[in-house]
């Protein structure tokens, strides 16, 4: 058996050594070796993100990997926090596209079974955030249209549904024609007083319909239906002419995305959960709402009431049938009207058509009516006024340390003194003491957050336990408490109460206020 030729060894020049980058450039090559010029023209260029990495005083990474941890926390949470009318009872239907290109692996496992896990994800976050909606989902397979699960407002009845399609294989073309008809007609019976949304997910470059599919995206503009496209290929031209179409107050490109890696498709879809804004144009179609006798002009945006049934939760000694799903159960909810049992709220009482919640589902969407105010980033002058607070209001953990550098010349005034104005002397050398990673946007240098309201610093963790999760804050929290056991005890405070007065600014050396921190 004859050897095996001996290695390639590429001659490499000087001049191509240092041309070596990642990121195309024109130019011609100096390739040298067999096939010389038969290739394309250029170069790469390479992109050294590791020589950004900088060392502790530790001589370790840390503080770097964390400054970067907590910028990408901090990037979901800087978003506009403007007190805007919106939808709070949504009407959404969820398009997956189930075709042969799902298949595709330049989103691991598979496009297919990473969108499968996220739309699982989405519908559990989708109920968090929006107890009172319904969801509906549907899929694009070999040409056809199908109903995954219908219009419901349990999560179970839709995951259940989602792991049933993990056991398919992705088939066929899509037919985004037949999908949108599909919807159209889910929706075509949501009451006045909720939106309709439509979200695609799309990972085709072709759409497989039997008819002329500008018919139907007219027909959902006419039904007042919005729709927002996710694109995992590229941009197709009818997506982007259908979220045109059916949102015309709303630049095209915050509709219709293209997600870049696995992250960013979650972060997109997870986006789909916050209500939209609430048009201002009136709804010409004269939809009415059946719950209610005040929508006389068929406005779709104008205020109007509707009724609402709250429920309390019933043991029986025997099983009985439900009224929603004919199963016997002990447990359930008789309708406030007509004494209907049905398994879990929120739901539409199937005899009376009296919409059932809890008040804990009301007041959790609230909160998307009035957002929680983003957090300041605390400098290290501001953290240096108060010393006090050595730990997350939240949950205790403790700050970095405050160091002993100072820079610049700052006036403060601080309230109950009569010199009024106190100056500190700062070294110049104060600014490079921040933590590694402190110098992205948002990202605070001292580890701390401030909340305008109630002036508390809370650490990263919090921050976003508090505008993801709870939605308040909990020193504003804590301060309301405080003032009424002030009203109640008519203004004598204990120790626990006057320290705590004393830190929300009732007085004392600790409250101060910056006015030059430069």
């Amino acid at each position: 058996m004859p050897d095996s030729d001996d290695e390639y060894i590429q001659d490499v020049s000087d001049d191509e050594a240092g041309a070596h980058q990642v990121g195309r450039v024109t130019g011609p090559s100096t390739r040298r070796g067999a096939g010389q010029g038969a290739r394309g023209t250029g170069g790469w260029e390479v992109t050294r993100t590791w020589e950004n990495v900088v060392e502790g005083e530790d001589g370790t990474i840390s503080g770097t990997v964390e400054g970067l941890l907590e910028a990408g926390k901090r990037k979901r949470l800087l978003k506009d926090t403007t007190p805007l009318q919106r939808g709070i009872i949504r009407h959404l239907i969820l398009i997956l596209d189930l075709s042969t290109a799902m298949a595709e692996k330049d989103l691991k496992p598979t496009r297919y079974l990473l969108t499968l896990r996220y739309a699982q994800e989405f519908v559990t976050e989708y109920f968090e955030q929006n107890p009172i909606s319904q969801l509906g989902i549907i899929g694009m397979r070999d040409g056809l249209a199908v109903r995954v699960s219908d219009m419901s407002g349990n999560p179970n009845d839709h995951t259940g549904h989602l792991k049933t399609l993990r056991e398919q294989e992705p088939k066929g073309h899509p037919s985004l024609q037949n999908a949108l008809d599909m919807a159209r007609a889910a929706l075509f019976h949501a009451p006045s007083h909720g939106t309709r949304e439509i979200l695609l997910i799309f990972g085709s470059l072709l759409s497989s319909d039997p008819g002329d599919i500008h018919t139907t995206i007219n027909a959902l503009a006419t039904s007042h239906i919005t729709a927002s496209v996710i694109g995992l290929a590229a941009q197709v031209a009818i997506c982007r002419t259908l979220v045109s179409r059916t949102n015309p107050a709303l630049n095209p490109d915050e509709a219709y995305s293209v997600c870049l890696n696995e992250q960013h498709y979650r972060d997109l879809f997870m986006k789909a959960t916050t209500p939209p804004v609430t048009a201002k144009s009136s709804d010409p179609s004269g939809r009415t709402n059946g719950n209610t006798d005040n929508d006389h002009d068929g406005g779709g945006s104008k205020s109007s009431l509707l009724m609402m049934g709250f429920p309390s939760r019933i043991v029986e000694s025997v099983k009985s049938l439900c009224a929603c799903h004919s199963r016997p159960s002990r447990g359930g909810y008789l309708c406030s009207r007509c004494s209907s049992k049905v398994c879990a709220l929120p739901s539409t009482c199937p005899a009376c058509g009296l919409t059932l919640i809890l008040s804990t589902h009301l007041a959790r969407s609230y909160h998307h009516l009035f957002p929680l105010r983003n957090w300041k980033e605390v400098s290290w002058p501001r953290a240096s006024l108060r010393r006090n607070q050595p730990g997350c209001f939240g949950c205790g953990t403790h700050f970095p340390e405050i160091p002993k550098a100072s820079m610049g010349k700052e006036v403060v005034h601080v309230k109950g003194r009569t010199d009024g104005i106190r100056e500190r002397e700062k070294d110049a050398g104060f600014a490079a003491m921040g933590r590694e990673g402190a110098t992205t946007a948002g990202v605070s240098e001292s580890g701390r957050y401030e909340c305008p309201v109630c002036g508390m610093f809370f650490c990263i963790d919090c921050d976003v336990f508090a505008h993801e999760v709870v939605h308040n804050c909990p020193g504003c929290q804590s301060r309301e408490a405080g003032l009424e056991i002030e009203e109640d005890h008519g203004g004598e405070l204990n120790g626990h109460q006057q320290l705590m007065h004393t830190q929300f600014g009732q007085g004392g050396d600790d409250d101060v206020e910056m006015e030059n921190g430069d």
